[in-house]
Protein backbone atom coordinates (compact mmCIF):
# COMPACT_ATOMS: atom_id res chain seq x y z
CA UNK A 1 0.00 0.00 0.00
CA UNK A 2 1.22 3.49 -0.85
CA UNK A 3 2.22 5.55 2.18
CA UNK A 4 -0.11 8.51 2.70
CA UNK A 5 1.16 11.95 3.65
CA UNK A 6 -1.39 12.59 6.38
CA UNK A 7 -0.20 16.19 6.74
CA UNK A 8 -2.06 16.78 3.43
CA UNK A 9 -5.35 15.07 4.39
CA UNK A 10 -8.14 17.56 5.04
CA UNK A 11 -10.74 17.28 7.78
CA UNK A 12 -13.24 15.69 5.38
CA UNK A 13 -10.66 13.15 4.18
CA UNK A 14 -9.75 14.77 0.90
CA UNK A 15 -6.37 16.00 -0.31
CA UNK A 16 -6.28 19.39 -2.01
CA UNK A 17 -3.17 18.45 -4.03
CA UNK A 18 -5.36 16.76 -6.67
CA UNK A 19 -7.97 19.52 -6.80
CA UNK A 20 -8.16 21.59 -9.98
CA UNK A 21 -9.06 24.77 -8.11
CA UNK A 22 -6.01 24.31 -5.86
CA UNK A 23 -3.70 23.58 -8.82
CA UNK A 24 -4.98 26.65 -10.70
CA UNK A 25 -4.52 28.91 -7.68
CA UNK A 26 -8.25 29.60 -7.35
CA UNK A 27 -8.29 28.11 -3.85
CA UNK A 28 -5.50 28.29 -1.26
CA UNK A 29 -6.29 24.82 0.10
CA UNK A 30 -8.21 23.78 3.18
CA UNK A 31 -5.20 23.17 5.39
CA UNK A 32 -3.27 26.22 4.21
CA UNK A 33 -6.27 28.53 4.70
CA UNK A 34 -7.39 26.91 7.98
CA UNK A 35 -10.74 26.04 6.42
CA UNK A 36 -11.37 29.54 5.05
CA UNK A 37 -11.71 28.65 1.39
CA UNK A 38 -13.90 30.13 -1.38
CA UNK A 39 -16.40 27.25 -1.19
CA UNK A 40 -17.25 28.24 2.39
CA UNK A 41 -16.72 32.00 2.20
CA UNK A 42 -20.38 32.90 2.78
CA UNK A 43 -20.64 30.73 5.89
CA UNK A 44 -17.44 31.84 7.61
CA UNK A 45 -15.31 28.81 6.86
CA UNK A 46 -15.62 25.07 6.45
CA UNK A 47 -17.68 23.66 9.33
CA UNK A 48 -16.06 20.24 8.98
CA UNK A 49 -12.59 21.75 9.29
CA UNK A 50 -13.71 23.82 12.28
CA UNK A 51 -15.22 20.78 14.00
CA UNK A 52 -12.08 18.67 13.46
CA UNK A 53 -9.95 21.44 14.96
CA UNK A 54 -12.26 21.74 17.98
CA UNK A 55 -11.85 18.00 18.51
CA UNK A 56 -8.07 18.21 18.05
CA UNK A 57 -7.85 15.87 15.06
CA UNK A 58 -6.44 16.19 11.55
CA UNK A 59 -9.45 14.51 9.96
CA UNK A 60 -12.82 13.21 11.10
CA UNK A 61 -11.91 9.53 11.04
CA UNK A 62 -9.63 10.13 14.03
CA UNK A 63 -12.32 11.77 16.15
CA UNK A 64 -13.61 9.91 19.20
CA UNK A 65 -17.16 10.78 18.06
CA UNK A 66 -16.68 9.38 14.53
CA UNK A 67 -18.96 8.77 12.74
CA UNK A 68 -21.41 11.33 13.99
CA UNK A 69 -24.78 12.07 12.41
CA UNK A 70 -23.74 15.69 11.86
CA UNK A 71 -20.83 14.60 9.63
CA UNK A 72 -23.11 12.48 7.46
CA UNK A 73 -25.31 15.54 6.88
CA UNK A 74 -22.34 17.75 5.93
CA UNK A 75 -20.35 15.56 3.54
CA UNK A 76 -23.09 15.19 0.96
CA UNK A 77 -20.71 15.25 -2.03
CA UNK A 78 -19.20 11.89 -1.07
CA UNK A 79 -21.73 9.10 -0.40
CA UNK A 80 -18.88 6.87 0.83
CA UNK A 81 -17.29 9.47 3.14
CA UNK A 82 -17.69 7.44 6.33
CA UNK A 83 -16.06 4.36 4.79
CA UNK A 84 -13.29 6.50 3.27
CA UNK A 85 -12.58 8.25 6.57
CA UNK A 86 -12.58 4.93 8.44
CA UNK A 87 -10.07 3.51 5.93
CA UNK A 88 -7.89 6.60 6.31
CA UNK A 89 -7.98 6.27 10.09
CA UNK A 90 -6.93 2.62 9.85
CA UNK A 91 -4.04 3.53 7.52
CA UNK A 92 -3.02 6.39 9.85
CA UNK A 93 -2.92 4.02 12.84
CA UNK A 94 -0.79 1.53 10.91
CA UNK A 95 1.68 4.28 9.98
CA UNK A 96 1.90 5.34 13.64
CA UNK A 97 2.71 1.78 14.81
Amino acid sequence: MEEIDFRRITACGECCDGCGKFKEGKCPGCIEADGNVPEWKESGGCPIHQCARRHGVQFCGLCTEFPCAWLKEKIVWNPHAVEHLADLAEAWRKQQA
